[in-house]
């Protein structure tokens, strides 16, 4: 496929792989845990997007909530391309991973 992602775009790639389906809100607590970093909402969005064009990612309409005023979350979840994508991107690391010395990670 050799699609190549910006590493926002793999991170937030990564945090829908690992839940069956989520929103915003989640994958910025997510990221907040993951990374140790926060991340705004509108950030997230704009990946979203981004991903959801390439076809790694696809949404739907939630169902309307009261604590919403009525309005339904957008709700997310990585695809089958997008699955693919990452394998590739994680062997592509490992690989030129594997490639170092390991005298560079000698600590004295």
């Amino acid at each position: 496929m050799s699609l190549q992602l910006g590493t926002l775009e793999e991170m937030i790639l990564i945090i829908l792989l690992m839940k069956d389906e989520t929103y915003g809100v989640e994958i910025a607590k997510e990221y907040k845990n993951q990374i140790g970093q926060s991340i705004s909402l509108p950030a997230i969005h704009v990946v979203l997007k981004r991903l959801e064009k390439k076809g790694f990612v696809s949404s739907r309409m939630g169902e309307s909530t009261p604590e919403r005023g009525g309005k339904g979350k957008r709700m997310y979840q990585a695809t089958n391309k997008g699955y693919e994508v990452a394998q590739e991107i994680q062997h592509a690391r490992t690989k030129i991973w594997s490639t170092i010395p390991k005298l560079y990670f000698s600590v004295a």
